[in-house]
């Protein structure tokens, strides 16, 4: 039986994983909201959390989570919006993600999770075969495709002369 130790355990070893893998995907008022949700998720399924695959099923309950948020997302009142600018600013962050965003949304959204499951959270082989709910000889068959698309993509991408070139999904 899993108890308060286990669960502690768990958090300290992988809720920032949890938390920064949110922040990549939802907007930074809602982040410690959905990491919550994930690490209570995992307490009350706690024997269905794999042993030695942690990480992954929190991973992929998150996904679970963030999709379920995402569609009870509601607009926020005018009178609601932050009066405080945020230092970055936004025109040369666009520009400077324009070439790897076409280049990304150019390619199937199982594509997309693959690659960024794989750059961004570091998932590879057994890890990524677990989030995606498939075998690992499936995982790296499909990340390899995967990279072969990308590459396919930014080299169209690179030889088209104009922006925009990329707009076809793969």
């Amino acid at each position: 039986m899993r108890d308060d130790d286990w669960f502690e355990a768990l958090v300290q070893a992988h809720a920032s994983a949890v938390h920064r893998y949110l922040a990549r995907r939802a907007a930074p008022s809602d982040v410690a909201d959905l990491t919550a949700d994930v690490l209570v998720t995992a307490w009350r399924r706690r024997e269905d959390v794999p042993e030695g695959a942690e990480l992954p099923w929190l991973y992929r309950t998150a996904g679970y989570i963030l999709a379920n948020h995402r569609r009870k997302m509601r607009p926020v009142p005018v009178e609601r919006v932050p009066d405080e600018v945020d230092d970055a600013d936004p025109a040369a962050l666009a520009v400077r993600d324009e070439q790897l965003r076409e280049v990304l949304a150019a390619l199937s959204p199982r594509d997309r999770r693959i690659l960024l499951l794989h750059a961004w959270e570091g998932l590879g082989g057994a890890e990524l075969a677990d989030v995606l709910g498939i075998s690992r000889g499936g995982a790296d068959a499909a990340l390899s495709r995967a990279r072969a698309r990308l590459r396919e993509v930014w080299s169209d991408r690179e030889a088209a002369s104009g922006p925009g070139a990329v707009t076809q999904k793969r």
